[in-house]
Formats: C-alpha cells, sequence, structure tokens
C-alpha cells in the first residue's frame, strides 16, 4: 500500500522491481493445423462440344491466424513486500536509492487485513494470475519475486528489473491499509512530475487505462486519496527510478471489510486479476 498502512514489521517496499505501493515502497497456444485443401474436381466436356477452360478455384484453405497484437511484448509485474521482509528487519530496513536525490529502506512488510491476511499474499497470488492470463495470449512476462517466503528485493532492485527487461509496461500490485473512517477503493499512482520520457505520457496513459478498466470492472475509485483513481507521486521508488512505463495499484483498502472479504476470497483474487490483465492488454494495443 502506498498511503497509510499498519504493519508488524518495519514498512518496506515489497516485490521485485516497479514500484512500491504500501510502503514505498505459458506458453502460447499452439497454432492449430491449417485446414486441408479442399480441391475442386471438374468433369471433362464431350469432345463435339467443346467449352471453355474452367475458372480455376480458389483454395479453401484460411490464412494463417495472425499473431495477437501483444504477442512479443514483455510486462514486468512487481507484487509488492514479500513473505520474510517481517523476519529481516536490518535487511528491508537498509536506505537504498529512492530517486530524486533521496533514499527509503529497502522494503517493507506490507499491511494486512484486520483478520491477519498479508498483503504480501494477496500481491503475490494476484501477480501470478494476471502473469498467466497474458502468457496465454503470448506476452512475455518477468516478475520482480519468484515466490512469496524470500525477503526483498529492494525498492531500487525492482525498478531496475523493469529496466533491464525492457518492459512495455511495469505494473507493480499492491493493497492499502489506511485506518480512516470509511476509507475504501482502488487507486493508481504514477511519477509526477516526471524524470524522463517513459514516466510522462506513456505512464499517465497506463494509469489512466489502468483506472478505466477497474471501473468498468465494477472496483470503486479511492475515497480517501488521490483524484478519481489516480495519484501523481513523486516518493515512491519503483516509479521513480524506473525507465519504462510504469504504474502501481493499490488494488483496495485491506482494512475495510467489504474490501478485506473481496481480497481473502480466491473468486475476489480472480476479479482484480482479471480487470489488472485486461488493463495491460489494453494498453498494450492502444
Amino acid at each position: 500500500m502506498v498511503a497509510v498502512r499498519r504493519a508488524t514489521a518495519p514498512l518496506l517496499l515489497a516485490g521485485a522491481l516497479l514500484l512500491t505501493g504500501c510502503s514505498d515502497d505459458a506458453p502460447a497456444a499452439p497454432t492449430p493445423a491449417p485446414a486441408p485443401v479442399v480441391t475442386s474436381t471438374t468433369a471433362s466436356p464431350t469432345p463435339s462440344s467443346p467449352s471453355p477452360s474452367p475458372t480455376p478455384t480458389p483454395s479453401s484453405s484460411p490464412s494463417a491466424t495472425p499473431p495477437p497484437v501483444a504477442a512479443g511484448k514483455v510486462v514486468v509485474l512487481d507484487p509488492g513486500h514479500n513473505g520474510g521482509n517481517g523476519a529481516h528487519p536490518a535487511e528491508i530496513n537498509r536506505p537504498v536509492p529512492a530517486g530524486r536525490g533521496q533514499t527509503k529502506p529497502c522494503n517493507t512488510t506490507g499491511t494486512a487485513t484486520n483478520a491477519g491476511y498479508p498483503e504480501h499474499a494477496f500481491t503475490f497470488d494476484v501477480a501470478q494470475r494476471v502473469g498467466k492470463a497474458l502468457a496465454d495470449k503470448g506476452i512475455k512476462v518477468v516478475y520482480t519475486r519468484q515466490d512469496d517466503t524470500g525477503v526483498g528485493p529492494c525498492v531500487d532492485r525492482r525498478a531496475a528489473i523493469g529496466n533491464e527487461a525492457g518492459a512495455d509496461a511495469v505494473v507493480s500490485i499492491h493493497a492499502d491499509g489506511s485506518e480512516a473512517a470509511g476509507a475504501n477503493g482502488f487507486h493508481v499512482a504514477y511519477s509526477s512530475p516526471p524524470l524522463n520520457a517513459a514516466q510522462g505520457a506513456p505512464s499517465t496513459r497506463l494509469a489512466q487505462t489502468l483506472r478505466d478498466t477497474m471501473r468498468t470492472n465494477s472496483f470503486s475509485a479511492a475515497n480517501y486519496i488521490g483524484t478519481n483513481g489516480l495519484s501523481a507521486r513523486a516518493d515512491l521508488a519503483g516509479l521513480n527510478l524506473s525507465t519504462r512505463p510504469a504504474a502501481l495499484v493499490e488494488c483496495g483498502n485491506m482494512r475495510n471489510a467489504t474490501e478485506a472479504a473481496r481480497m481473502t476470497s480466491a473468486d475476489g483474487r480472480q476479479q482484480f486479476a482479471s480487470a489488472i490483465a485486461a488493463a495491460i492488454e489494453a494498453y498494450l494495443a492502444s
């Protein structure tokens, strides 16, 4: 989460690469075999009645199916925090570059629901679901962390993963932990003012596409932070250090009972994942 959060360990950024929200922070399906070519036969004309040569029958074999628009694109998914962060305070509290001449802790523990379901588990599960949906469309997916038991990586390393991958889009997945009365809803953060061209129009468009797609998938924009679901930020290391189009999605407030129930449910996490994957696809195709 990027705004207010509660955590049992020092707040830290999560996942491996891109941004940090709460703390700062398959192969494509094989192409079907072409249908057999159907050729028509024409009876020979009788010797006594010459006839013009028959018009060639066009082949009925279908042309090769064009590859998906997003095929060959690279997307980096950054699930916030990590399951081992809480047990390694010295490591995750170590200061690292955060952009704009600032430093921040390497990472944080993230927040949790009032019942104890941790943000790091939520973000990792949703990222895996998003990644599968994208990979099924022929998109190359890179994760900033490979499991939910490790430590870090640090926020600067998460950004570096996206840069090194030459990502067409970097999306960091988080959940907030605001304890403000009635606080609920998602918001999407982007770097502002931009520090490079990728942080300008491309990142803004990615953030807007994520916001719009979340809305059309029945998610409400946050009522306590940002404006209309968007939040311009200058303090998030993963965004500041990115040289690729990047945005951070705070999927909702884990301290809100209704949103916590959705995040705790496998069906609910699939709903978040489906919306995020659809937004990424729409961005890549635009």
